[in-house]
């Protein structure tokens, strides 16, 4: 699972697109007297190819949960080309996956997108090095090279807030270089890309980026027209994910499992184990409870900081107005509430 981040070219062209398109139907489906309701059609877009972080979806999918919830819910495989934001801002999928930095800097570029909810209360990016290295904080990271997504904006952070420099090369999205060189240093998903080098006999140290100050939401958001057309269904959406992520923390998640497995076999069985424990060793989807976070969770004071960080790295030119790209009214009341 890897960031699908924003390019801006991509961005500015889309945003024509949008505007001449629209996105989905104007109303709430109706179902004919005395005929059961209709199912909303629904796509999901995934920002990588099915994996064990997207689990909550599946469990949701896999229990019934959307389908419960008047939802006839898609999931769709993400990849190095997905581009979760276009799909939504063009209107070929109602709901997608994805930073919340990138969602920001897209409503910035003129896609009309909003956030509705938390998919991750803390993103599982990470800074992954060779357990003998002698990088053991951010601050090591002066004068070395990273492997990153070319437009991964923790490195803006990193760098400006440590007062240091490092030199970045593409993303390959392989691991051969880590393991042919000793002192490579590259950004991982903290819940995959170690495990494999422990079964490779690579022992590896990792620097979660949330930890070093950098920390935005991983979001799902839709479109502000199908937001305004669908509210109920997006509605719906929101809790029976929620709903589904418990469930598959906490539950029988068999199912949910077996159903990734079948769309990507390279997700065995100990690989799951691993990211599913990774997710609630370090609190990624559901948050620190003591910090008052919680699954699903997004609050304006959360938002509003990534705002302010976004404005001083000056990746905005000024402050976005949270109304611009979030909205709280659509998570379920208890959250609504805490969201305030």
């Amino acid at each position: 699972m890897k960031d699908s981040s924003c390019r801006t070219l991509l961005l500015a062209a889309l945003a024509a697109a949008v505007l001449l398109g629209g996105c989905g139907k104007s109303s709430e489906p109706q179902a004919a007297a005395g005929a059961a309701p209709a199912l909303e059609k629904f796509r999901l877009q995934l920002d990588w190819y099915p994996v064990a972080e997207h689990g909550g979806y599946f469990e949701a999918l896999v229990k019934g949960y959307y389908r419960d919830a008047g939802l006839d819910v898609t999931i769709l495989s993400g990849g190095p080309g997905a581009f979760p934001v276009a799909a939504v801002g063009t209107g070929h999928v109602e709901m997608a996956l994805g930073t919340c930095d990138d969602a920001i800097l897209a409503v910035r570029q003129g896609l009309p997108l909003l956030i509705v909810g938390a998919q991750m209360e803390h993103d599982p990016q990470a800074v992954m090095v060779h357990a003998d290295d002698s990088v053991k904080a951010f601050p090591d990271l002066n004068g070395r090279s990273v492997m990153a997504l070319p437009a991964a904006h923790w490195v803006a952070y990193v760098q400006a807030h440590y007062k240091i420099q490092f030199n970045t090369i593409p993303m390959d999205y392989g691991m051969g270089q880590f393991f042919a060189n000793k002192t490579f240093i590259q950004q991982c998903f903290i819940s995959s890309e170690p495990y494999y080098a422990e079964m490779q006999g690579v022992k590896t140290r990792t620097l979660l980026v949330a930890s070093g100050g950098y920390d935005p939401y991983r979001v799902i958001f839709t479109s502000r027209a199908y937001a305004a057309s669908h509210p109920a269904a997006v509605r719906a959406f929101v809790a029976a994910s929620i709903r589904g992520w418990r469930e598959y923390l906490h539950g029988d998640a068999a199912a949910a499992r077996a159903k990734i497995q079948g769309e990507n076999p390279a997700q065995t069985t100990p690989l799951m184990d691993y990211s599913i424990d990774t997710l609630k060793r370090y609190q990624l989807v559901e948050g620190d409870p003591a910090k008052g976070e919680r699954l699903g969770l997004i609050t304006p004071a959360r938002m509003t900081t990534l705002v302010n960080t976004l404005v001083d790295l000056r990746l905005l030119d000024a402050p976005l107005p949270l109304d611009r790209f979030v909205s709280f009214d659509f998570l379920p009341a208890d959250l609504a509430s805490a969201a305030k």
